[in-house]
């Protein structure tokens, strides 16, 4: 796990699906200031990367899930690794919306599912976790039966941690903030330094200032 945890972290580093700017922070759609950015639709324009990743959710809901009986992705950063991942294992895919579509069927939940069927949800991120969250309560409310959720990266915020506690949710990452800093600091993309400055980030980066 801790191998794949430091590949898939020099993958998002090699393709720039992860950048580290603790000089020249980044602004989220929260306002926070961030240090570090993370867009993992990236991966998907590059096969090795993508495949990888295929194969990394798989081997986990295997490992983990062995009695799943669908993947679900959370829209729409996971829709296609949710897809990618469903297809590997030869199961039913659906995909979550944020909230129900104001026309049409009204659907939150996209494509066919049945009431208590086993579900394991692909996320592509985790920050705070609420998104995340959402998704699940909209599964259970819908019958399903979420046996977990497995993201590609998470920042490791306590607060999302708490979330998913709350939420009698479990969370498994393909790779993660740890692993990321240590991944960066061995190839030299950062410094002692900018460590330090990346941990002071990750304590409380609601209030976090260059």
């Amino acid at each position: 796990m801790e191998n794949r945890a430091k590949k898939v972290a020099e993958y998002l580093l090699q393709i720039k699906a992860i950048k580290l700017q603790p000089s020249n922070p980044f602004t989220w759609a929260s306002g926070w200031k961030s240090p570090i950015y993370c867009d993992n639709r990236k991966t998907l324009s590059y096969p090795d990367v993508r495949s990888y990743i295929r194969d990394s959710f798989a081997a986990v809901v295997s490992e983990l899930y062995p009695d799943a009986e669908m993947i679900a992705g959370v829209a729409t950063g996971a829709i296609a690794h949710g897809a990618l991942a469903a297809d590997k294992l030869g199961l039913p895919f659906i995909y979550v919306r944020s909230e129900a579509k104001a026309h049409g069927l009204g659907n939150q939940i996209e494509g066919y599912y049945e009431n208590g069927q086993k579900v394991v949800v692909i996320e592509d991120l985790i920050s705070t976790g609420g998104s995340s969250l959402n998704a699940v309560r909209a599964l259970r409310e819908a019958g399903c039966e979420v046996l977990g959720m497995v993201a590609i990266f998470t920042y490791g915020f306590s607060k999302a941690a708490d979330g998913f506690a709350s939420e009698n949710c479990t969370l498994d990452t393909l790779s993660n903030y740890n692993a990321l800093v240590e991944i960066a600091v061995e190839t030299g993309y950062i410094g002692q330094a900018e460590v330090e400055t990346l941990k002071k980030w990750r304590t409380d980066p609601s209030t976090w200032k260059v």
